[in-house]
């Protein structure tokens, strides 16, 4: 096991060290009370605290790379042995797991063994070029690995791939960079997922199908409703989007953001999705379902809206791109308590800089 060297080291604010300034010089008698720590102990460790905190550190293992932030296990980045990259497990408030074990885990009790393409946290698209990258048939095509632009780790973690998308028969579609940040906003642990398609080998049309695109599955205790045939009895979740939707009304509706919470473990917790405003045809539609996938899929309008077929169709040129932009956000409480509409403008409030979008 190699670790990942840091390239970065968190030093405390200056406000800090200059509290702890003012406190060395101006004390002159320090607490007697052992048992009862000093004003200059208390600023020292509040430095230390400052230094430390939020530490993300990556670690790459065989076909992984695992990210740990304080020490403990946030997610591990899965590139190889699945049709796709995915993240697996994700772990939120208070060490809870927020994603299903299913299939990369079998035999979980509380679990649905349905849709074992729903691979934890993905991204990736039922058409592309006619091809089905969501699903995992013999005919499917896979996005495969190529190669790490970067891996740093400090204040935040990141993870830049190159990727490869190959139908079934070795033909690359097109390619994609994609860039994950890992970090934690406001107590709350998020992940960036910023992917650049690029029309590398041709002319790329992403199709229009509800299957896709940027995907979680989450835990089943966040489910909308129990499915007692496939075990599942402790869904107890609710939703809510940006336009003020709940529940079983998400689908297919187009919103900023979307929430799921839920008790697990008799703690409420829950997971929202941004899509960023410079993304294309944002607000993006939800493929949001009761059994716990959440997908915000910018290419379904056929199944979103019952248009004709191909409506939803998103070209990119040859030689061009199209950047799309969302952030994860796992949260305690519900969305009010979460805080998700105040995390979603601090998401949103940073622009992207000049993108060629090759799409329509």
């Amino acid at each position: 096991m190699r670790r990942i060297t840091p390239l970065r080291i968190l030093a405390p604010s200056v406000a800090v060290l200059s509290l702890l300034a003012f406190l060395i010089a101006s004390a002159t008698v320090f607490n007697p009370d052992a048992s009862t720590p000093s004003s200059v102990a208390l600023a020292q460790k509040a430095a230390t605290q400052d230094r430390q905190s939020q530490k993300v550190t990556l670690t790459r293992l065989e076909g992984k790379v695992r990210v740990e932030i304080d020490g403990e296990l946030f997610t591990e980045y899965l590139y190889k042995g699945h049709n796709k990259p995915i993240l697996y497990p994700v772990v939120g408030p208070q060490g809870i797991q927020m994603t299903r074990n299913f299939p990369m885990k079998g035999g979980v009790p509380g679990e649905a063994p349905d849709h074992p393409h729903h691979r934890s946290l993905w991204y990736t698209h039922g058409s592309v070029n006619g091809i089905d990258f969501w699903g995992e048939k013999s005919e499917s095509g896979k996005t495969i690995h190529d190669t790490f632009l970067e891996l740093r780790e400090g204040d935040q973690g990141i993870i830049e791939a190159f990727n490869k998308w190959v139908s079934a028969d070795g033909q690359v579609q097109c390619t994609d960079t994609r860039r994950l940040t890992f970090h934690v906003i406001d107590g709350a642990k998020a992940i960036d997922y910023d992917v650049t398609l690029r029309a590398s080998e041709g002319r790329v049309t992403l199709g229009d199908t509800k299957e896709g695109t940027m995907g979680i599955r989450t835990h089943p205790n966040l489910r909308l409703k129990n499915d007692p045939e496939d075990g599942v009895t402790t869904a107890n979740g609710h939703a809510l989007n940006s336009a003020g939707d709940r529940d079983f009304d998400l689908w297919g509706k187009k919103a900023k953001w979307v929430d799921y919470w839920g008790k697990i473990e008799g703690k409420t917790v829950g997971v929202a999705i941004f899509d960023h405003p410079d993304n294309p045809r944002h607000p993006t539609w939800w493929h949001a379902r009761a059994y716990g996938l959440i997908a915000a899929n910018a290419f379904g309008k056929h199944n979103f809206e019952k248009t004709p077929r191909g409506e939803g169709d998103f070209v990119i040129e040859a030689g061009r791109t199209a950047r799309f932009r969302f952030r994860f956000v796992f949260h305690e409480g519900d969305a009010e308590a979460g805080k998700v509409a105040w995390h979603y403008h601090q998401f949103a409030e940073h622009a992207s800089s000049p993108q060629d979008q090759g799409g329509n």
